[in-house]
Parts: structure tokens; sequence; C-alpha cells
């Protein structure tokens, strides 16, 4: 009879706890991270009889709850990537915004300057002109600084937010490592999962890992170790590291994230946080903000380098020219490129742009520079010094600084040239130094006018500082201009001395050169060295070019010569057809000899005003239009990469919790045909019980018989 009651009582137990956990499912079943539980049954000890074994009823050996760690990895991996994805999405919106605006962008800025330029082709003796082209001037600089400045209350806002999420993952770790503790003891007490503290240990992970991508590994009796990174451990038992936010080795003006190891901090480098919104954040900021700053840089540096090498090579409405004190030789003021120092104490490494280049094509060439938008950090190995452009990686390496600079100004090099060189105070270095380059990263902020020019708008070197012009009694239609002025020093306008006079031979058959001293006949085809001889008879050699397939004399379609002298060359072309002595001069254009002073003449500005449409950048392939559109297609394109990537993802993490779930989740059907199930059996060994009880008093009543 006992047996009787010891099973009906097993089963009412059973029951009871199978009612207890269905309940505490129903009413869990909103509750974040929480996962199913159920009982876990298993026959009691059966007793042996003679008549073999006699079942003694059931027991409950354990309450599991309905965990998949596959479905949940499934989880975790896609909304971290998720959270990365929206994090970068959110940044890279505004700065797409910011610089595709129509209005408030540097393309319309950068077009109405040019405008201004073109004024002053127009008239290049008006005043009203040149302020106008002074004013544009300045309106497209406070655009550039207001874009860069833009971008810089973005970082500003990236580094707070590194800084936040810092913050929240250390006290995430923090609790992560509580419940590891207290998981542990619990379990350890009854030899039983601690369901719940297992679901609120998964929430806190889950939570985490929204944060920055982690791993974890068992470490047994209910304790995990959380990883982040790259095998950065967070979590190992019931102790958590601590990250901190700090400032960047490489560069204070960054927010890096840092691990206290106890002894001292380790800077964690930047490609070692994946997933997460610090990932995302983190990534935004290398892949995009700092190529669209850098960008914008580009524009600006290439703006003002190219702008100057041409208009240094002009005169001013006062005749001043190249080697003039009161000349003032560039338009825009630019810094030289940044460089951040590892050991402040250590050599110092400083960098220059390299001056721009004239295409091959002189007469309808123009300027060009070839920086990239992309930062460099040079480190000494103890034996050599490397380069390494960190947009893609590309490496160069050299005994010395100066081994470097000639490889990244080597344009035949297949790794371009890259538009600066590097010096150094010839102090010692030491294995380990490094430096950050900065290209470009500053010149949109540091751009500026050179303040002689916006006080003084007749200092702008609209014109030439030498004439052409063709004799008074030539018989043909010769004419001639000046195509472009080139220096190859800043030490005084080029060519030989002045005035040069060329003339057409008695037979037609090739030009002659002289000046007082009398004419020089020059017979043979190709580039020429010729002798003028100055008015002091002092004689001087000098090159006369003109393209290897023409053959002299000029014709109706026109030749370009070039003058040069070491020093810099003059440009000129000549057209229509010359008869027989008929002659033409090059002159300084100055008042001592007819000339304009650069008052009514607009050669300079003229070609001032063709780069706007000329390839100056990349190495004569874009445009500053081009660049800036390259720029403006970069992110946009990059902003709508990652907006689709994020709805993809977004469906991949719908599809991953809705299998989690269905595995998981509480079902409120099922919870409540378990309670009728666990209902029933409850009334089924209750009722046992109650037959046993009869029974029992039956037998008693025929013992008191």
């Amino acid at each position: 009879m006992a047996g009787i009651f010891g099973i009906g009582v097993s089963g009412i137990q059973a029951a009871q706890l199978g009612m207890l956990v269905t309940q505490h499912n129903i009413t869990n079943s909103n509750t974040p991270g929480y996962s199913r539980q159920s009982i876990v049954q298993a026959t009691s000890i059966p007793m042996g009889t003679a008549s073999g074994y006699s079942g003694s009823g059931v027991q409950v050996t354990t309450i599991q709850r309905q965990y998949s760690s596959f479905l949940s990895d499934q989880v975790n991996q896609s909304e971290t990537q998720l959270s990365s994805l929206d994090s970068y999405f959110q940044q890279i919106q505004v700065i797409d915004d910011l610089l595709a605006d129509a209005n408030a962008g540097v393309s319309p800025a950068l077009q109405d300057f040019f405008k201004g330029v073109q004024q002053v082709v127009a008239s290049p003796a008006s005043l009203p002109a040149r302020q106008a082209m002074v004013s544009t001037a300045q309106s497209l600089i406070t655009r550039l600084q207001g874009a860069d400045q833009r971008i810089s209350d973005i970082y500003g806002q990236v580094n707070q937010q590194i800084s936040d999420t810092v913050g929240l993952i250390n006290t995430y770790g923090q609790q992560i490592a509580n419940l590891n503790e207290r998981i542990t003891t619990a379990e350890a007490a009854v030899d039983q999962p601690a369901n719940d503290l297992l679901d609120q240990r998964d929430q806190l992970l889950g939570e985490l890992n929204k944060l920055v991508k982690v791993q974890t590994v068992s470490t047994g009796q209910g304790g995990i170790e959380v990883f982040i990174g790259k095998g950065q451990l967070l979590v190992m038992g019931n102790r958590a590291n601590q990250l901190s936010a700090v400032r960047s080795a490489e560069d204070s003006s960054r927010i890096a994230v840092a691990m206290d190891l106890g002894n001292g901090k380790l800077e964690l480098p930047s490609d070692t946080i994946s997933g997460g919104q610090l990932g995302g954040l983190l990534s935004f900021r290398s892949e995009t903000l700092d190529k669209a700053v850098n960008s914008l840089g580009k524009v600006a540096a290439n703006l003002a380098l190219t702008f100057n090498a041409q208009h240094q090579v002009g005169m001013d409405m006062l005749g001043n020219n190249q080697g003039d004190p009161g000349f003032v030789a560039d338009f825009f003021t630019l810094p030289d490129p940044k460089v951040v120092p590892s050991n402040p104490a250590g050599p110092v490494v400083t960098a220059s742009f390299t001056a721009p280049e004239l295409t091959s094509n002189l007469s309808t060439g123009n300027y060009f520079t070839d920086l990239t938008n992309s930062d460099y950090r040079l480190e000494y190995t103890g034996t050599a010094f490397s380069l390494t452009r960190l947009s893609d990686k590309t490496v160069w390496t050299g005994a010395s600084i100066a081994d470097l600079n000639a490889q990244i100004t080597d344009r035949t090099d297949s790794r371009g040239a890259q538009g600066f060189t590097l010096a150094d105070d010839g102090a010692a270095y030491s294995v380990g130094d490094s430096f950050l380059i900065e290209p470009t990263r500053e010149m949109a902020k540091n751009i500026s006018i050179d303040s002689r020019l916006s006080g003084d708008v007749r200092l702008i070197a609209a014109g030439f500082p030498v004439k052409a012009s063709v004799g008074l009694t030539n018989a043909g239609s010769m004419q001639v201009s000046i195509d472009r002025v080139r220096l190859d020093s800043s030490s005084s306008v080029p060519g030989p001395a002045f005035p040069v006079k060329i003339g057409i031979s008695a037979d037609g058959a090739s030009l002659t050169l002289g000046d007082a001293s009398g004419p020089y006949s020059v017979t043979n085809p190709g580039p020429l060295q010729v002798t003028v001889y100055t008015s002091s008879g002092a004689a001087t050699t000098y090159s006369l070019e003109y393209p290897a397939s023409s053959t002299p004399p000029p014709t109706g379609a026109g030749l370009t010569y070039e003058l040069a002298d070491g020093t810099g060359r003059i440009l000129f072309s000549l057209k229509g057809n010359p008869q027989p002595g008929d002659t033409f001069s090059i002159d300084m254009n100055d008042a001592t000899t007819g000339g304009t002073v650069g008052v009514s003449d607009s050669g300079n500005i003229l070609l001032l005003g063709k780069l706007q449409t000329q390839n100056t950048a990349d190495g004569a392939t874009s445009t500053f239009q081009g660049v800036y559109a390259q720029l403006v297609s970069d992110i946009g394109n990059k902003a709508r990469e990652i907006e689709v990537t994020k709805e993809a993802q977004q469906s991949l993490v719908d599809q991953a919790t809705a299998a989690q779930q269905s595995d998981s989740g509480v079902n409120l059907d099922e919870e409540a045909a378990n309670l009728l199930k666990f209902q029933q059996l409850y009334q089924a060994s209750a009722r046992s019980i109650s037959v046993g009880q009869k029974l029992f008093d039956e037998l008693l009543s025929i013992a008191r018989a």
C-alpha cells in the first residue's frame, strides 16, 4: 500500500513542479532574453521483489531551458553586424548630405571662383573685376573651411560616441563577471543549471554584442570567458578587464580604445576591433571620415599649388614679376603637410609639397600634382626606412630619407609619385621611431589668400612679363603670341637678354635671330642652339625648339617655339604666312619697351582660368571638379552600399531571431495545454492516493472485525 501512496505522491510532486515551471514560462513570456523551461522526468528507482522490479513512481531530474547555442550564435553574429552597419550608416548620411548639397557644397563655390577669374580675363585692367575675383576666392575658402569644420565636428561626435560606448562595454563586462560568479556558486550548490541566471547572462552578452563583436569560451561549472576584437580578453571568470577611451598616441585629436592591463594601458589598433556600434564607428572614421577630410584637403591643396605655380610666372599691374621685391608669387597660402612623431623627443621629420609639374604638351598643357587622399606612416627599422601608404598598404623602403624621396617623386615607378617629399633635422633615429604623415588632412582648414593680394588687388599677376610683336613693315600675315612663360627657378624672368628680334630669312627657309649686333641665320631643323648677341657684344647660347616633325619656316598652320636659358622658358606661337624679311620680336612687357606693364595684358590670367577644366590632379588625370565629384560619388556610393547591406542584414537578423524564438521562445497556447496536462496528471495522482486510502481503510475495517 505504501507503494501506491509513494507513486501517487511522486506524480503529484512532478505535476506540481510542471505547473510551476509552466506558470513561470507564462509570466516571463515577454521577458527579454528568457528561454522557455521544461521539466525533465525519469522513473524513480524500482523496487526489487520476488515477482520482479516494481516501479516506484516518477522523479524530476532537472529543469532545463530550451536553448540552442548554435541559434543564439546566429542571432548574435547577425545583430553585431547590423549594429555596426546601423552605426556606420547614421554617420555617413551626415557626410553625404553635407558634400552633395547643391547650394552649400564646395562645387558651386569652385565654379563661382573661376567665374571671377574670367571677369579679370575679360577686363584685366578693371580693379572691380580683380576685387570680384578675390571675393569669390574668399567665398570658396570659406566654403572649404566650413565643410572642414563640419567634418571636424563629426570627428568630435565620433570621439564622444566611442567614449560612451567604451563606458557601456565596461558596464556590461562587469555585470557579466558578476553573473559568472553567481552562476558558478548556484550550480555548485545544487549541481543543477541556474537557468534564469544563464538567461540574464545571455541577454547581457547580446547587448554587449551590439556594442562590439564578442566571442565566448566555456570554463566549466557555468563560467565563461568573453573576448572582443581579435582575442582581447574582456571577462575572465568573476573579473572584468576595463577598457579606456584615450587620446591616440599616433594622433592626439583621435580617441582610441585601450585596455587596462593593471600595469598600464595598451592601445588597441582600430583594425583589431570589429562589429557592433564600436566597430561601426571605428570603420566609419577610418574608411569614410578620414577619406572625406583628406579628399577635401586634396581639392584645396591641388587648387592652391597649381594656381600658385601659374600665378608666379606672371606680372602684376605695378610691373612686378618673379625676382622683384614687391612681387607676390603665390595667390593662395598653404601650410606644409602635417607630420606627427611617435616620439616627440626624437628626430624632427618634416614634409613639403613637390612643385607642380607641367604636362608634356606645353602649348596646351597645364600644371598638375600627384597628391593622393591617403595618410602615410614612416618607420625606422634600425637598418632602413619604410613608408607605408595607409589607404592600400603600399610600401616604399630605402636606406635613407633621400632614397625614399627619389622613389616617391618618380612617376615612372608603378606605385606612382605621391606629391610630397620628406626631410629631417639630422638627429639619430631609434628603432621603432615612426611618424604619421598627413599631406592633405589640414589643407581645407588652413588654405587662405595672401593678405597682400586681398589688400591690393593690383598685385594679381594677370599679365605675362614678356610681350611679342611683329614688325611694322612686315609684308606677310604672320602673327605672334606668347603662350606660356615657364620658370625652372625663382631667380628671375627667363629667356635671353631682351629684346630678341627674330626674322624670316631672304630665301624663306630659316629663322633669323639677332639684335643691334647683327642677325645670325639658323637653317638646320629640330632643336637648335642659337647664339644671341646683346647690345654690349656679350654672346649667350639659347635653345630654339619646335616639333621634330615640323620643318621651318613657320607656315599658315602655325608652329610653337620655345626659348630657353636654363632658368626658364618662353613659349610662343607663329601663325599666318610670313614673307621673306618679315620680323617679330620678344621683349620685356614694361613701359620702357612700350609694354602694358601687366595692366591690360591677360596672358597669365587666361591660363589661370583654363585650369578649371584642365587635368590638374592625380598625375594630370583629374580636374578640380573631378576630384570633388569623385569624393561626393565615393561617399554617396558608400552610403548606398551601407544602406542596402543594412537592409539585407536586418532580414538576416529577423530570420535568425525567428528561428531562435521558435526554439526557445514561449508559446502561450502550448503552455496552456501544458497546464491542462499537468492538472490532469495532478488529479490522476491524487485519485490514485484516494483509491489507496479507501483500500487501506477497508483493510483496517477487516482487521477490527
